[in-house]
C-alpha cells in the first residue's frame, strides 16, 4: 500500500516519509561545522591584514581597532537574539538568512573604499554570524540523537570552530602574502555561496516553538546591554579602565542588563526564561566557556603579534608557526567524545584547563630571542590542545541540559559566553600588557630589535591567563554537576 506524506510536526508541513532529499546527520553536521568555520574564521582572520589595511585605507590607530571591535560587538550583542529567533523561526530560515548576510557584508568589506564602510561591512558581518552561529549548533543537536554520537558530533562542531579561529592568522598570511588584503574577506563570498546552496537543497526545516512571539523589549535591552558593554570593553584599550569613555557604556551597558532581567521576571514568555540558569550544567559551563574564550581569543591575538613584531616572521611565517597549535585543537576536540565516556564530562573540562593553564605559564617565560620549538610550538601545543579537551565536555553539558524549545537560546548562550569572553578577556589583556613595565635594553640590542621591548608585556598577559584559566579549573571542579554522562549504555 502507497503510504501518504506525513505532516512535519517541526513546520507544519507535508513531507514524504522516505523522501530522497531527507539528509544524513553527517550532512547536516558538515554543513552546520562549515557555516561555523566562516563565523569563528573571522574573528581572528584580520590581524595579519591590519598593516597593509591601514596603508590602503589610510586608517588611523583608533580605526584599525574598530575593524576588529565592530564585528565582535555585533556578533556578542546581537547573539541571544539570534539563538531565540532559530527557536521561533526556524533553524534553516535563519541559518540562511544569517550567512546571505555575513556573506553580502564581506563582498561589501571586500571591495570597501574607505575605512567607514569598512567598518560598517564589519558589524554586518558580526550581526550575520550572530544569527548564524546560534543556528549551527542547533542544527547539529537536532540532526543526532543525544547519547555518544550527538558528543562526538558536538566534538567535530567544536573542533571546527576551534580550527577556524586558530587558522585564521595561517589564512590570512597566505591571501596578504599571494593576493591582497581584501581577499581576506572576498573568500567568504565563495565559500558563503557553496555553504548557502548546500544548506537550500539538503536542510529541513525545524521550529521548537513556532507559537510562541519574540519578545522584543527583552531582545531590546539585551542586544543593547551586551553592546553597549562590549563598546565599553573596546574602549578601555586607549582610554583605560578609569576614563569616563570607558566607565560610562561599562555602567550603562550593566544598568540595561539589569533592567533586562527586571523585566524578564514578569514577562510572560521572555526570551531568556531565567530558571535556565538553575540549571547547573548550564550555568556552570556557560561560565567555563567564558573564561577559556578570554584565554584563548588572546591568545591568537599575542601569538600573531610576538611572532611578527618580536621574532621576525612574515605573515605567512607566522600563520605557518602557528599551525601546529591548530592542529592541536581539532585533536583535542575530537579526542575529547572518547575520553568523556571513561573520565565523564566534569573531570575532562577541568583536565583539559589545567592542561591549557600549564601551556600559558610556559608561554609567559617568552623570550626577545626564543625559537620555534620553545616559545611556539611547546607552549602551542599544550595551550591549544588543553582548551580543546575542555570546550567538548563544557558544550555538551550546556546544551544537554536545555529543553528542546530552549535548544537555540542555549545554544546562543554557549556562543554569547565564548564571545563576550573573548571580547572582555582580549581588552583586558592588551590593558595588561600595555601597562607592564618594559625593560631597560642597551641602544644595540633595541636597535638589532625594537620588539624586544614587547616582550615583557606579552609575558605578563600570559601569566595572567595562565591564573584565570587556574581558577576556571577550581570553579568547575567544583561548580559543574558529578554524575552528567555516567549512565550505563544498554545493549
Amino acid at each position: 500500500m502507497t503510504r501518504m506524506p506525513q505532516n512535519d510536526s517541526a513546520t507544519g508541513t507535508a513531507t514524504p516519509p522516505d523522501s530522497i532529499r531527507t539528509p544524513r546527520p553527517w550532512f547536516v553536521v558538515l554543513i552546520a561545522c562549515a557555516g561555523q568555520f566562516l563565523v569563528v574564521l573571522d574573528v581572528s582572520v584580520m590581524n595579519v591584514a591590519l598593516p597593509s589595511m591601514k596603508a590602503d585605507l589610510d586608517l588611523s590607530t583608533l580605526g584599525l581597532q574598530w575593524v576588529l571591535n565592530a564585528y565582535s560587538i555585533a556578533f556578542a550583542g546581537f547573539m541571544l537574539l539570534g539563538g531565540r529567533a532559530v527557536d521561533l523561526y526556524g533553524r534553516k530560515t535563519m541559518f540562511l538568512a544569517g550567512l546571505g548576510l555575513f556573506t553580502a557584508a564581506s563582498a561589501v568589506g571586500g571591495i570597501a573604499p574607505e575605512g567607514a564602510y569598512l567598518i560598517g561591512a564589519r558589524a554586518a558581518q558580526g550581526l550575520g554570524a550572530a544569527v548564524l552561529s546560534p543556528a549551527t549548533l542547533t542544527l547539529v543537536t537536532a540532526a543526532v540523537p543525544a547519547g555518544a554520537a550527538r558528543t562526538r558530533a558536538i566534538g567535530t562542531w567544536t573542533a571546527v570552530g576551534a580550527a577556524g579561529g586558530a587558522a585564521g592568522g595561517f589564512v590570512g598570511g597566505v591571501l596578504v602574502d599571494l593576493l591582497d588584503w581584501r581577499w581576506v574577506l572576498l573568500v567568504n563570498v565563495p565559500l558563503g555561496l557553496l555553504i548557502l546552496a548546500a544548506a537550500a537543497l539538503w536542510l529541513r526545516e525545524g521550529r521548537a516553538d513556532a507559537g510562541r512571539r519574540l519578545d522584543l523589549p527583552g531582545a531590546v535591552l539585551v542586544t543593547a546591554g551586551l553592546a553597549t558593554l562590549a563598546y565599553g570593553i573596546v574602549r578601555t584599550e586607549t582610554s583605560g579602565w578609569t576614563s569616563a569613555a570607558a566607565l560610562l557604556p561599562l555602567l550603562g551597558g550593566l544598568g540595561l542588563l539589569a533592567v533586562f532581567v527586571a523585566v524578564e521576571r514578569r514577562t510572560a514568555e521572555p526570551l531568556v526564561p531565567l530558571g535556565i540558569f538553575r540549571n547547573r550544567a548550564v550555568s556552570a559551563a556557560n561560565a567555563g566557556m567564558a573564561l577559556g574564550g578570554a584565554s584563548s581569543f588572546a591568545m591568537w591575538f599575542f601569538m600573531t603579534v610576538y611572532a611578527q613584531n618580536v621574532l621576525g616572521y612574515t605573515p605567512l611565517q607566522a600563520g605557518l608557526a602557528l599551525v601546529p597549535s591548530s592542529l592541536a585543537v581539532l585533536v583535542g576536540s575530537k579526542t575529547a567524545p572518547r575520553l568523556m565516556a571513561v573520565t565523564g564530562a566534569r573531570n575532562l573540562a577541568v583536565a583539559g584547563l589545567l592542561v591549557a593553564a600549564a601551556g600559558f605559564a610556559w608561554q609567559s617565560t617568552m623570550t626577545a630571542d626564543g625559537t620555534f620549538l620553545a616559545t611556539i610550538l611547546g607552549p602551542g601545543l599544550l595551550m591549544m590542545g588543553g582548551l580543546g579537551l575542555a570546550t567538548t565536555p563544557l558544550a555538551t553539558l550546556a546544551t544537554s541540559g536545555a529543553a528542546p524549545g530552549d535548544a537555540g537560546l542555549v545554544s546562543g548562550l554557549v556562543n554569547t559566553s565564548r564571545t563576550m569572553g573573548g571580547a572582555l578577556g582580549l581588552a583586558v589583556l592588551t590593558t595588561v600588557a600595555a601597562s607592564a613595565p618594559a625593560d631597560a635594553l642597551p641602544y644595540a640590542a633595541y636597535a638589532a630589535n625594537p620588539g624586544a621591548s614587547l616582550v615583557p608585556g606579552y609575558a605578563l598577559a600570559f601569566r595572567v591567563s595562565a591564573a584565570v584559566l587556574l581558577a576556571a579549573a577550581v570553579l568547575m571542579a567544583a561548580w559543574l554537576p558529578r554524575p552528567v554522562h555516567r549512565t550505563v549504555q544498554k545493549p
